[in-house]
């Protein structure tokens, strides 16, 4: 499971003309599920982002994880993060998940940031979505478990 994640100023999510996720500050994080992806995987990886320290403490320091800072989180999913391009000129996504696991470990993830008490606003899985993003820093992290 691939997590990116972007500390954002502001983070948005529209799907045929209508917002289906907003938030202020906090996380946008695009989410890939690979085909070996368990529930286990998808909490560990829950804590690894909610738990990463990359917001500013009084000194300017990265020390603060999202809740700390008040923040909140906006989950994507994102298939093309789990894309082979290691050759040729096409991504292949023979990694990615199923879909419709695809979707039950995307919406467990969902679950896992809400359960932690982060707040949380989503994409709608597998939709044509627009998704604006105020990057703050800019700052951008891959995690992967």
């Amino acid at each position: 499971m691939i997590a990116l994640i972007q500390r954002a100023l502001s983070a948005n999510v529209v799907v045929e003309g209508s917002v289906v996720g907003d938030i202020g500050p906090g996380l946008l994080i695009l989410l890939g599920v690979e085909q070996e992806d368990t529930e286990q995987k998808a909490q560990r990886l829950c804590d690894r982002v909610l738990g990463y320290r990359i917001f500013g403490d009084e000194s300017g320091k990265m020390n603060l994880n999202v809740q700390q800072a008040g923040g909140s989180v906006l989950v994507v999913s994102q298939f093309t993060l789990v894309a082979d391009t290691q050759k040729g000129m096409r991504p292949g996504f023979s990694r990615g998940a199923e879909p419709a696991e695809a979707e039950r470990l995307y919406h467990y993830f969902v679950a896992q940031c809400r359960e932690r008490g982060v707040k949380t606003e989503t994409g709608l899985f597998a939709a044509d979505m627009k998704v604006s993003l105020v990057n703050d820093g800019p700052v951008t992290f891959w995690l992967q478990v």
